[in-house]
């Protein structure tokens, strides 16, 4: 195991950023930027050993400072949506950003965590830990909020996430990484033919605007179901309201085994390269995107990535749950500890 520094380049305002990467024994490697605290690049071995990029990226930093579709990106201090970028802790209203549908996503896309610079250390010989200062009220959200990241690349090719936080106030903290995946290598096309299962029984369905309703329904009968695995594209075309309102998929799972702690949440399968990730989280919900409304953009080794170019799986607290007092909430008290972890196994 080790871990390499190299510049990545520098900003618009003059600070550098670095690239940082973990190598495990079986050549596997993690590559991370202190910017945005993104994984940039993440080489698993196929089914004849070949290395593949399997994560969506760009080479330049230039093109991460605008990153409109958040490819690598930790996600804070909230992903996903809030309802009129509105929310109340404590008889408080506090106001985000409207930056989509007259609605909030991932708290900034200009400011959020995935466009500032992260302190970073090498804490060991497979892992790096990324650390931001919050200040109170950034992009609308109470509280000074220490927070860190912590990805370690294990010698049985599992990448671990470790999220921390603490905050003066309370306040709301719901992170997460926002990879798009392609198993079948990032150069490789849409992920269409994608084996995917998710340990849902049940998932929150949305409206225009893509905020959930308030209800959770059961994946049975849908093309929610993803129970048992099957390929990403197989339902897509069907009749069915919530396909439609979003283009595919791009809807909210809530995991079997809420509360328990570290669990297999979902795996997915390439069957053009036989490699397999696993997620495990102990987070309530996984939001699984299919890339339906990516950009026509320039990716990494200039390979178009287009509509369905790769998938994400993100473990949080469900959409909008914070307005949703039934959903799990994800609210910090002040003085807690914010720890959560999800963990990519690849096979």
């Amino acid at each position: 195991m080790s871990v390499k520094t190299e510049v990545f380049g520098t900003l618009k305002d003059g600070r550098r950023a670095s690239l940082y990467t973990i190598e495990n024994e079986r050549g596997m490697q993690a590559v991370l930027t202190d910017f945005g605290a993104i994984l940039v690049r993440l080489f698993v071995p196929d089914r004849k050993g070949k290395l593949t990029d399997v994560v969506l990226g760009y080479d330049e930093l230039e093109k991460y400072e605008d990153n409109f579709d958040m490819l690598g990106a930790t996600v804070g201090r909230n992903v996903n949506r809030i309802e009129k970028g509105r929310f109340r802790i404590d008889g408080v209203e506090y106001q985000l950003a409207i930056n989509e549908n007259d609605n909030n996503i991932h708290s900034s896309m200009d400011k959020g965590f995935h466009k500032v610079l992260w302190n970073a250390e090498i804490v060991s010989d497979d892992s790096v830990s990324f650390f931001y200062h919050s200040p109170d009220m950034e992009n609308g959200f109470p509280g000074n909020l220490d927070v860190s990241l912590t990805y370690t690349l294990t010698g049985a090719g599992a990448l671990i996430l470790s999220y921390y936080g603490i905050s003066d106030k309370k306040t709301l903290v719901n992170l997460t990484n926002h990879s798009y995946f392609n198993l079948s290598g990032y150069a490789s096309g849409d992920i269409l033919d994608t084996i995917v299962q998710i340990n849902a029984e049940k998932f929150t369905p949305v409206r225009k605007g893509t905020i959930p309703t308030g209800e959770i329904w059961p994946v049975e009968n849908t093309p929610m179901d993803f129970r048992i695995p099957k390929p990403v594209g197989r339902d897509l075309e069907e009749e069915d309201e919530q396909l439609k309102l979003v283009y595919g998929y791009d809807h909210n799972f809530v995991l079997n085994g809420a509360g328990r702690g570290l669990r297999k949440a979902a795996t997915a399968e390439s069957p053009k390269t036989g490699i397999r990730m696993i997620v495990y989280t102990d987070l309530p919900g996984l939001q699984f995107y299919g890339g339906n409304t990516t950009r026509d953009i320039i990716g990494k080794g200039g390979v178009l990535i287009t509509k369905n170019s790769g998938f994400c799986m993100e473990s949080h607290y469900y959409p909008n749950s914070i307005n949703i007092p039934s959903f799990p909430q994800p609210v910090l008290e002040k003085g807690a500890e914010y720890k959560t972890t999800t963990i990519y196994q690849f096979l």
